[in-house]
């Protein structure tokens, strides 16, 4: 667990600032996801979040990159207790073409909702 947490004056009756947690999840490669456990002071951002666990934040130009619980946002979104800062990484290939390759690699008669039909029974049921 890292913990990032700012010190406030050393008066008497000074009050310590509020930390709250967050999670960081990065998928850097394959397969190869990182998950870090923070606690942030109140009203800490996205980009500290990535700072804190020695990640760079994302050019600016790419803000699909960056997401809280799955919802893409800005580096420079503030968080809420909890939060779940997710940081991708670039598709490869359109699922959508994927899918269809493999689609035509297994056939149309052995893959998908009516492969398994009864024999004489109608198309599509």
């Amino acid at each position: 667990m890292v913990s990032l947490e700012t010190r406030g004056p050393c008066e008497p009756g000074a009050k310590p600032q509020a930390v709250m947690p967050i999670s960081v999840v990065a998928c850097l490669g394959p397969r190869q996801v990182q998950e870090w456990e923070l606690q942030l002071p109140e009203g800490a951002t996205v980009a500290q979040a990535l700072q804190a666990c020695g990640l760079a934040p994302p050019p600016v130009h790419d803000p699909q990159a960056l997401g809280v619980w799955g919802r893409r946002c800005g580096a420079a979104q503030a968080l809420k207790p909890g939060d779940r800062v997710e940081l991708y990484r670039p598709l490869r290939v359109d699922p959508k073409v994927a899918r269809r390759e493999r689609f035509k690699g297994q056939g149309a008669r052995t893959a998908g909702l009516f492969a398994k039909r009864r024999p004489g029974a109608k198309p599509g049921y």
